[in-house]
């Protein structure tokens, strides 16, 4: 069994857990997909659909883990999050979820559900949290910005992971006896290695949107410091076009 998969195949969890999952997947998109409908405007909407595209592109390049002996790639869920907000953002990484199941073979289609609810709900909300918590308490220049990226992109990768370990406990096809404790930390290790890869991704391709177009960073719009709320979002050249 490949323990260290994000990607769950099928035959790794169980039918009747991998159901349940894919139900409660369908209703967090269904509430992502009625609140997202009040954010889209004409520069979320664009922005949501090249989101989603270099989500796609880029998590198909795989970076090696050598301490691991394995790959990882891009996650997306912080990126979303800090580009287009978490209830669309969630959607973006679920659309490329899906995509790469059916067309790439990339996780299992019974286990849609499975890797939706991690990668693309747990993934993305974890992010928005943190960054919700790290632009309301780090300066608002452009090392506070990379930061919360990195931080974000990092820890969320790290989250995603205990997702599976969760499912795997409730519905896993191996017995790994009392070794759960084991399979948690192994998944958190290796994946915060991956997350640190993810981060530097996500905060160097945030900053570069934040220096050409700031208003284009849903995070910068909408998450702002109580005690200055008319200063600027971030000191970056270019401004709003």
């Amino acid at each position: 069994m490949e323990t260290l998969a994000m990607h769950i195949s099928n035959g790794i969890i169980d039918g009747p857990v991998a159901a349940i999952f894919a139900a409660l997947a369908l209703a967090a998109l269904t509430v992502c997909v009625l609140r997202g409908r009040r954010d889209l405007d004409d520069r979320l909407a664009p922005m949501a659909g090249l989101v989603a595209a270099f989500i796609f592109a880029v998590q198909m390049l795989n970076f090696p883990i050598f301490t691991a002996g394995v790959s990882g790639h891009l996650l997306g869920g912080a990126l979303a999050a800090m580009l287009v907000g978490p209830w669309v953002g969630a959607l973006c990484v679920a659309v490329v979820l899906v995509v790469q199941a059916l067309i790439f073979g990339d996780g299992g289609v019974a286990m849609l559900g499975l890797n939706i609810t991690n990668m693309a709900l747990l993934g993305t909300a974890a992010a928005y949290v943190l960054i919700a918590v790290l632009l309301r308490v780090l300066p608002r220049t452009r090392a506070g910005l990379a930061v919360t990226a990195f931080v974000a992109a990092t820890l969320s990768v790290v989250v995603a992971s205990q997702g599976f370990v969760l499912q795997y406990w409730l519905g896993g096809t191996t017995d790994l006896g009392n070794n759960l404790t084991g399979l948690a930390g192994t998944m958190a290790g290796v994946h915060l290695l991956i997350g640190i890869g993810e981060g530097l991704i996500t905060a160097t391709t945030v900053l570069t949107v934040a220096k050409v177009r700031p208003d284009l960073v849903y995070a910068l719009r909408s998450l702002r410091t109580p005690a200055a709320p008319a200063a600027p979002a971030v000191p970056v050249a270019g401004g709003a076009r």
